[in-house]
């Protein structure tokens, strides 16, 4: 039997530079039960390092916790890579932090970078230029993202800046991400009709929530037999009567 599950996939935390320090991981949590979400994705800027904590403060709740990371490739545009499976999403850690362009975090200029256990207590500082690109090219990061079993969705394509249009200017023939991410003030169909080569993908709307009250601006809402990875990329796909029956657009 399929049901509604109301998504938003694309939730930073306190580890992010310019994430504010009340995204702890007790908190996110709270927020999306709050706005009655039902499955959440945590991306931080180029690390998981945050993600083990929110699955575990979110235990007992219901909320459905996905890691992933919002990483920056070589040409500057985001990326987010979304994983059920910790190891996958551990292995593309350690890769992307080899990548790292060389460099340490300016807390005055970015913000510090939080590591939180699940009671929201302070366990680490990351000192990484997080807030920095990396030299793994987009065509690079979608194959490995897909060799490790995550899916890849190019964050907030209709934004000016670290977005796949306004770094590039185009939708390129190649490109193999699983969806496009339209922020949470743009509108899909105004994308989707103007935007060469945006109509062989699947459109979704996230919040990339940086603050508590940004938590749930933007949803998908996925018509799924259960609340994981793969039935997700049905619902992208729009394959076996799953689907995107609210903010955003499937393939059909």
């Amino acid at each position: 039997m399929l049901r509604a599950y109301r998504v938003d996939s694309h939730v930073h935390t306190c580890l992010s530079p310019c994430g504010e320090l009340e995204m702890t991981p007790r908190a996110i949590v709270r927020a999306c039960r709050k706005k009655e979400i039902d499955v959440v994705a945590v991306c931080d800027h180029n690390s998981a390092e945050n993600v083990p904590a929110v699955p575990e403060a979110a235990e007992g709740t219901g909320l459905v916790v996905f890691g992933g990371m919002e990483v920056t490739t070589a040409e500057e545009v985001h990326v987010l890579a979304i994983f059920d499976d910790d190891e996958g999403l551990l292995d593309l850690q350690r890769e992307v932090y080899d990548h790292l362009i060389p460099g340490e975090n300016d807390e005055d200029l970015f913000g510090i970078q939080v590591v939180a256990n699940a009671k929201d207590e302070v366990e680490s500082i990351v000192e990484r230029l997080l807030m920095g690109g990396t030299t793994i090219s987009l065509s690079q990061l979608v194959t490995r993202v897909h060799e490790l079993g995550g899916v890849a969705v190019a964050s907030h394509v209709d934004r000016e800046s670290f977005s796949l249009l306004g770094q590039l200017g185009f939708v390129p023939d190649d490109l193999a991400v699983d969806a496009l991410e339209v922020s949470s003030r743009g509108r899909v169909e105004d994308i989707r009709s103007r935007v060469p080569g945006v109509k062989r993908f699947p459109l979704v709307t996230s919040s990339d929530a940086h603050r508590l009250d940004e938590v749930g601006r933007g949803t998908t809402t996925f018509l799924l037999a259960e609340a994981t990875l793969d039935e997700i990329r049905k619902g992208l796909r729009g394959v076996d009567g799953r689907g995107i029956t609210e903010g955003g657009v499937s393939v059909c």
